[in-house]
């Protein structure tokens, strides 16, 4: 039954509660709109100027780093670019992904051409991804069996896995394999070899034509010029490895540990499709992260993730001017802390496996015991 404002003005009276109170009660029934109100309108501002300046700084970023890796061979050269490299395509892949939410430009014919050339270091599939993580991430986000990014394991799915499969969740699941996670859950299965609905079939093949050119020209070249510069096929081969191939892997790293910390950790509920709200997923279900000093001009605010996911028409460079807004208003519904690799390592070790039921996050032997102390079904 609806309540009118009337009964509403009673209800404050009694209860002591004001306008905060009456957004408690919007937010119990999953609404965004009391945080979407309290959003400055200049958080929305996205002159063109400033996404091409954006654009031109990491371009030209990218550029150096590819004659760097070109012009020196010595691993103790290569390794320190390698790390460069792979913090400067994540920062294309950052614009990108504003692009693709169409927040980068006021123009969506600009932002889609953008959005494509810049996620082609990162090899990724545009369409495709705006498909995955646009429709089906952002709308239900640590929502069960609907989000697909980092999607928790209950015990009983991991028992009645393989051996194989138990091994590669292992594996996926600790800091150290964030990478192959997302290279096989995310860029592989959803962008590359997913079979997309069939109003996007033509658009994705295209794209992925787009990335598998880019890929097939950038290795030609750069094994031909290799084959050039060291007289062999082995010159060749590690052209293309250190210029191409390598750097496409660090950032799988960098990536799939960001996301991570997005929407992995401790105090971070996933919850079952019936207590879902959008409340519950795009405010409380991810994080506000504080980056060391400079990292900000690397990977553009993207770890001031929960104004991202309250709207995602707010442009990278305004997520914080946002999320200072949304903390003001709730203080103990926002989830924020420095972004620390150790704070990273220690909630890959304890969320292994997730009871939806009850909220908690396992480790592999806590699971163990679940399962143990678990009551038998009563016999029919």
């Amino acid at each position: 039954m609806a309540v009118t404002d009337a009964q509403d003005d009673v209800r404050n009276e009694a209860t002591g509660d004001d306008r905060r109170g009456r957004t408690t009660r919007r937010e119990a029934a999953g609404s965004l709109r009391p945080v979407l109100d309290i959003i400055p309108a200049e958080a929305y501002e996205n002159p063109t100027w400033k996404g091409m300046a954006y654009l031109a700084r990491d371009v030209v970023m990218y550029v150096a780093l590819v004659v760097a890796l070109i012009v020196f061979s010595n691993p103790l050269v290569v390794v320190p670019l390698w790390v460069g490299m792979a913090l400067v395509i994540s920062g294309l892949f950052v614009i990108g992904h504003d692009a693709g939410h169409q927040a980068l430009f006021a123009s969506k014919r600009l932002n889609d051409i953008v959005g494509r050339i810049v996620m082609l270091p990162s090899w990724h599939v545009y369409e495709g991804w705006v498909l995955g993580h646009n429709r089906i991430h952002h709308s239900y986000t640590v929502r069960q069996g609907y989000d697909f990014v980092w999607h928790p394991y209950t015990p009983d799915q991991f028992a009645s896995m393989s051996a194989l499969g138990r091994l590669r969740h292992r594996i996926e699941w600790s800091w150290f394999g964030a990478g192959a996670y997302y290279l096989r859950e995310v860029w592989w299965n959803k962008m590359i070899v997913g079979k997309p609905p069939a109003r996007w079939v033509s658009s994705i093949r295209k794209d992925r034509i787009l990335v598998w050119s880019f890929v097939g020209v950038a290795s030609a070249l750069l094994f031909w010029l290799g084959w050039s510069m060291d007289g062999g096929a082995l010159g060749g081969l590690w052209m293309v490895a250190r210029v191409l191939v390598v750097p496409f892997l660090a950032f799988c790293f960098v990536i799939g540990s960001f996301v991570h910390v997005h929407h992995i950790a401790p105090d971070i509920r996933w919850w079952p499709k019936r207590e879902w709200t959008k409340f519950k997923g795009q405010v409380e279900g991810t994080t506000v992260l504080h980056a060391p000093l400079g990292m900000d001009f690397f990977i553009h605010w993207i770890m001031v993730h929960v104004p991202h996911h309250v709207d995602m028409r707010i442009p990278m460079y305004n997520l914080e001017l946002a999320a200072n807004a949304i903390k003001a208003e709730y203080p103990d519904e926002v989830h924020e802390a420095p972004l620390r690799f150790r704070d990273f390592i220690a909630n890959s070790r304890q969320c292994k496996l997730y009871d939806f039921e009850t909220g908690t996050w396992m480790t592999y032997a806590e699971g163990e015991t679940w399962l143990a102390a678990r009551p038998e079904p009563a016999a029919a």
